[in-house]
């Protein structure tokens, strides 16, 4: 289950779940919604992702659900809409710490991402000494112990980055990968189509090599079924829908309970 975020300034649940493989379960946020956010926050998921990739949120929208998810039991992550220093710093001192970023396809991309979220000398990541993730300056040890707490998730998307999944994998800083089955599957040539059977083949050869490199796999589900295949190939890190796929499913079941009508 996930932890309560009172001690979230010294520890972070979701680093240390990707050190011990344990199974994570997440979902994927795309309203932009505070109030969203916050209903779902306590529902008890390990993880709730907000998405700057393929969602409408600015850093404005991301501050009030960071606000909305603060004291629930629900851990925050961010996708940056690209592996890019200047958003991830803007994103690091909002006080996020969680990161999946998107569509990493070599080693040398992944090494660019671990440097762009930490402090030198290990990384490039300016420094401020008031901003939101620090308390404003009060939390005085944010700067000696950040860099160790910040768990960093690339995402591997195409036949090609699966390809040099070892190399990847070798990448120290890197905590997880994880696999866009959306986008993979269209590399593959089955656009829209991730339940094809290459492509979830290529899927479970995937979580292999993660676990052979002593790496967690993580990737989006659509739906619980889909979630409880991803998981028995040996996925640990699963969103298991997004908030707008519970709205649309929610919305439909009532809608048909009056097909008739």
């Amino acid at each position: 289950m996930a932890q309560n975020q009172q001690d979230l300034a010294l520890r972070n649940p979701v680093k240390e779940s990707l050190k011990d493989n344990r199974l994570q379960i997440g979902l994927w946020n795309s309203l932009c919604s505070n109030m969203a956010v916050e209903v779902l926050s306590y529902a008890g998921f390990d993880w709730m992702l907000f998405d700057m990739e393929h969602a409408p949120s600015d850093y404005t929208d991301l501050l009030g659900q960071l606000q909305a998810i603060k004291g629930s039991p629900t851990v925050p992550m961010v996708r940056p809409p690209w592996n890019d220093m200047v958003t991830l710093k803007r994103l690091l001192d909002l006080g996020f710490y969680n990161f999946v970023i998107p569509f990493v396809q070599t080693a040398e991309e992944a090494k660019a991402a671990v440097s762009a979220v930490r402090y030198p000398p290990h990384g490039v990541r300016g420094v401020a000494a008031a901003m939101r993730a620090s308390c404003y300056g009060y939390n005085r040890d944010y700067w000696s112990t950040i860099n160790e707490r910040i768990s960093l998730i690339v995402q591997v998307e195409t036949i090609e980055a699966a390809g040099r999944l070892d190399d990847i994998c070798a990448v120290e800083g890197v905590d997880a990968v994880f696999i866009g089955p959306g986008d993979l599957a269209a590399s593959m040539g089955h656009l829209m189509n991730p339940g094809a059977d290459e492509v979830q083949a290529q899927m479970a050869k995937i979580a292999e090599v993660c676990n052979k490199n002593g790496m967690t796999a993580g990737t989006l589900a659509f739906g619980t079924e889909d979630a409880k295949r991803y998981v028995e190939m040996g996925y640990r890190l699963v969103g298991v829908g997004s908030d707008v796929g519970l709205l649309k499913k929610g919305a439909a079941e009532s809608l048909a309970a009056f097909a008739d009508r």
